[in-house]
Order: structure tokens, then C-alpha cells, then sequence
């Protein structure tokens, strides 16, 4: 796709893009207000709002009568789950429930970087590929000076991630990907990145939207203390579509 060679990039600000985070904007905000909603998603002592699955659009990606941008259509592919609507507020980081001492240091220096898919399971927290996606489509909802716990991407991380699991993966067939343990390696190669990959932030105006390569290494920084955003919060809508076939993973 448009980022394969950087592992992220910007999509251009059009008036469809402002239209549909106008209207996701709006039903995200009913959304948040729902007590039962909150008391699901708000994490990290309340300066994060996770979200998952919160957005009513559809699979078209339209918000009642807005349609999903053409010019997002005309780059990634449907049927569009719910997205996730991530709402950062001024403190964040704060320790997660149950966070342990080590995993919040790295939330705060590191970013929380992560490749996702890579899901850690078990008390142990091992890690296993379990959920690969397609990319990873961010909509800012709402507008924000860059030290609003902007997005960060290693750039060209990507290339690393496919040429070590691909590795890792030799002579497993794809529907056994799912049990192997790839802790040692992920851990590994986050350190080799941090060390190799320029750290990128990504900030874009309202109206614009950035993709991410679904193997690229990512996160979202501290919130700055000269940042500024509306009171709603910094908002950005997420698509991230999980691959019907786990193979395509290393591939796409």
C-alpha cells in the first residue's frame, strides 16, 4: 500500500474527511457520556478513554446519513468494524489497573510501543500473534497542538518486524502461527528498533487522517504540559481491521 515504504503516512485534508469526523465527533461524545460506557473504557486514572468497538458506524464506514470519505474508501477496503474512538486527556500517563511498576515505566519512556496483534497472554504475559490486521486508519475527531499524546511510529520498523517473524514463523504453517511464543523476540527486536528506527510523531489537522503499517512499531506519547486541546479532549477515531487469512500478515 501508500505507506510500505516509511510504515506510515499522511491522507491529504479533504471536506468529506471534516464532514465524517464532525458527525463521529458528536455520536462519540453521546457515547462518552454513558456512565456504563465509561465506566468500561476510562483507563489510566482517567486519562485515557480506550473505546473500542464505540463508534455506530457502519459496515460502509457511514455515520447515520455521512458517508465514510470516498477518499479513505478508495484506499482501504470494508466491511469497517466499529471503530475505536481513543480520547487522551491532559495527566496521561497514569498506571493502569493492575499495571505493574516495569509495564508503566515503559508506557511513560517508550510510548507504550507496541506492534499490534501481539497480544500478551497469561499471567506470564507471553506473547503470541492473535489478532494481525490489515493497517491501522487514524481520524482525528477533534483539533490539538502536537504535545496532545500525539501518535509515534518508528519508521521502517516494519521491515525489521516482517524479516524476524517471517524468520521466526519458517516451516509453521500459518494456522499454527497463533501458538508460537514470540516473547524473547518481540522483546528483541523492540530494543533493536528503538536503537535503529528514527521515532516519528504524527500530528495532522482536523480534516486530515494517517495509516499505519498493521507490523510497523507504534505507540502514543505523554501528553505535554504546553499541550492544548478542546475539553472533549484529544479524539481520534481507529480502524483496524483483522486479516481473514493470518498468511496475508506477513505480506501485506
Amino acid at each position: 500500500m501508500m505507506f510500505d515504504d516509511a510504515g506510515w503516512c499522511v491522507l491529504p485534508k479533504s471536506q468529506a474527511i471534516a464532514q465524517w469526523a464532525a458527525a463521529a465527533r458528536q455520536s462519540s461524545l453521546e457515547q462518552i457520556s454513558k456512565p456504563e460506557v465509561r465506566e468500561t473504557w476510562l483507563q489510566c486514572q482517567g486519562t485515557w478513554f480506550v473505546g473500542v468497538d464505540v463508534l455506530d458506524n457502519d459496515t460502509t464506514g457511514a455515520i447515520g446519513s455521512v458517508p465514510f470519505p470516498p477518499d479513505l474508501a478508495a484506499a482501504f477496503a470494508g466491511p469497517f468494524h466499529p471503530a475505536q474512538v481513543s480520547v487522551i486527556y491532559p495527566g496521561y500517563p497514569k498506571p493502569r489497573n493492575g499495571e505493574s511498576e516495569a509495564a508503566f515505566g515503559y508506557r511513560l519512556r517508550r510510548d507504550a510501543a507496541h506492534v499490534d496483534g501481539i497480544l500478551a497472554i497469561g499471567p506470564n504475559r507471553q506473547r503470541y500473534l492473535r489478532e494481525p490486521h490489515a493497517y491501522v486508519l487514524g481520524i482525528p475527531l477533534t483539533q490539538t497542538s502536537v504535545g496532545a499524546a500525539p501518535m509515534v511510529v518508528w519508521e521502517g520498523s516494519h521491515h525489521i518486524i516482517r524479516q524476524a517473524f517471517a524468520a521466526a514463523f519458517e516451516g509453521i504453517e500459518p494456522h499454527n502461527w497463533a501458538q508460537v511464543d514470540v516473547t524473547t523476540l518481540y522483546q528483541d527486536i523492540r530494543r533493536y528498533i528503538f536503537d535503529t528506527c528514527p521515532r516519528r510523531v504524527i500530528h495532522v489537522p482536523l480534516g486530515a487522517a494517517y495509516a499505519i503499517h498493521p507490523l510497523a512499531l507504534h505507540g502514543v506519547a505523554p501528553w505535554s504540559e504546553q499541550a492544548t486541546a478542546p475539553q472533549e479532549g484529544r479524539m481520534i477515531a481507529y480502524f483496524r481491521p483483522q486479516l481473514t487469512d493470518v498468511a496475508d500478515w506477513l505480506v501485506v
